[in-house]
């Protein structure tokens, strides 16, 4: 009994330990960077961990109970899909910062003739409209954004939300699941044990990326007034580091784990 449990506070650590992965911290800053307040930014980093555990745990378990053997070519295109992931979420980022910029670089050289140009954001949305201070004139309504276009078709639906980062969990967890289940196997000779490690090892995760999120999400409540010029900044280099990550991963596992050549070679970390 006392080794099963000291096995169990040992998945508990290492899994919160696994949340502070540089890839995983990059993927879900990105992503924390759009919101203002403190419990969405939890939730954000639950919802990572509950996607990620969830895919640990299917594959980990046919691997220890059903030694299914995963061929390179997969196994490198599942750490390539995160590769791709990075890239899109830093392109995202790096496009709402611009957006941002010149906005407020079109607010700053307007005329000051009673009318001028003022910078207005929908949620991630930021546009100009012209602005007059006896009256002001919105030339659209609200709901014409894209963040509001996305919201009315998918708003509805309680899972539209939490999936971004869902999604995010999977594919991470797509690409560490074999790592941590041959770990366990070759540790645990017990498939019910190894098992119950990997759940133990997920709900580590959750909390250390609960951890994470809140402490990005405290920064923006810290910097009070200056949190909107602190996010986008954050965002900017989130986005900028994701990129950059990305990039560095698909040289890696196209070419020097041979991918995309005819010598794959994959070593499961």
């Amino acid at each position: 009994m006392g080794s099963f449990l000291s096995i169990i506070a040992v998945g508990f650590f290492l899994g919160m330990r696994h949340a502070t992965d540089p890839d995983h911290v990059i993927a879900v800053t990105t992503m924390v960077t759009r919101q203002r307040q403190l419990t969405r930014a939890a939730l954000t980093g639950a919802f990572w961990g509950v996607g990620h555990t969830l895919t640990i745990f299917v594959v980990g378990a046919m691997i220890i109970l059903f030694n299914v053997v995963i061929p390179t070519r997969i196994g490198l295109s599942m750490e390539f899909s995160v590769a791709l992931m990075l890239i899109v979420l830093g392109i995202m980022n790096v496009a709402a910062f611009m957006r941002s910029a010149s906005a407020i670089s079109a607010a700053a050289s307007a005329d000051s003739e009673g009318v001028h140009v003022h910078a207005h954001a929908h949620g991630d949305y930021i546009h100009t409209h012209a602005h007059g201070h006896s009256s002001e004139t919105h030339t659209h309504s609200s709901g014409s954004t894209p963040l509001a276009l996305l919201d009315r078709l998918f708003g509805k639906l309680a899972i539209y939300h939490p999936l971004r980062p869902f999604i995010v969990g999977v594919v991470h967890g797509l690409a560490g699941s074999a790592a941590v289940a041959l770990l366990v196997l070759a540790a645990i000779p017990n498939p019910r044990w190894a098992v119950a490690y990997l759940l133990v090892f997920g709900a580590g995760t959750v909390g250390g990326m609960m951890l994470i999120t809140m402490s990005i999400g405290s920064a923006f409540t810290f910097m009070g007034k200056g949190r909107q010029k602190f996010s986008q900044r954050l965002a900017l280099v989130s986005g900028l580091l994701s990129l950059a990550f990305g990039l560095l991963l698909v040289y890696q596992i196209g070419f020097a784990g041979g991918l995309f050549t005819s010598h794959p070679h994959w070593l499961p970390r």
